[in-house]
């Protein structure tokens, strides 16, 4: 469309390390890999400290997240791809999978949420290419921001 434009804010600045988990469902490989390629270069362009952990898959991401929030991380980075197939399933992932990483953030949890709900594979094809647009660095970059949010208003409370 003419006239579209998207604005991306710059990274945050960060004076104390930052730790983020990368909770990746690799059910589409090479999809999950650039996802995770992508979020690795946008964490480490914020010198953020990066670990990633596999489940089986999308609806496991919001539990990982959730059993990990005790390992002190400061965010999380969800990552991974629904397809839609023949059946009713696609819609019972996807939307489940949002509800619980939207009801996490909503517990303070830093949460950027790159699972790429799509209709085909190319679509997540071209939406996981770092060189393209970059989801997973989107996610990550997301996460960071929450991460600089709740750090700030931690500061005000002190």
């Amino acid at each position: 469309m003419a006239g579209q434009s998207h604005h991306t804010l710059d990274l945050p600045a960060f004076d104390a390390p930052v730790r983020v988990l990368i909770v990746v469902a690799p059910y589409y490989k090479d999809i999950a890999d650039d996802l995770v390629t992508g979020a690795r270069a946008t964490l480490d362009a914020a010198g953020a400290e990066a670990e990633v952990i596999e489940v089986p898959g999308a609806l496991e991401v919001p539990a990982a997240i959730g059993i990990a929030r005790a390992g002190g991380f400061d965010g999380f980075v969800a990552l991974g791809c629904v397809i839609r197939g023949e059946t009713t399933h696609y819609d019972t992932v996807c939307n489940d999978s949002s509800r619980a990483l939207t009801l996490l953030g909503l517990e303070g949890a830093c949460i950027g949420n790159g699972i790429l709900t799509v209709e085909t594979y190319d679509q997540a094809a071209v939406r996981a290419d770092p060189a393209g647009q970059n989801k997973g660095g989107g996610a990550a970059a997301a996460a960071l921001h929450l991460v600089a949010l709740t750090r700030r208003f931690a500061k005000a409370r002190a």
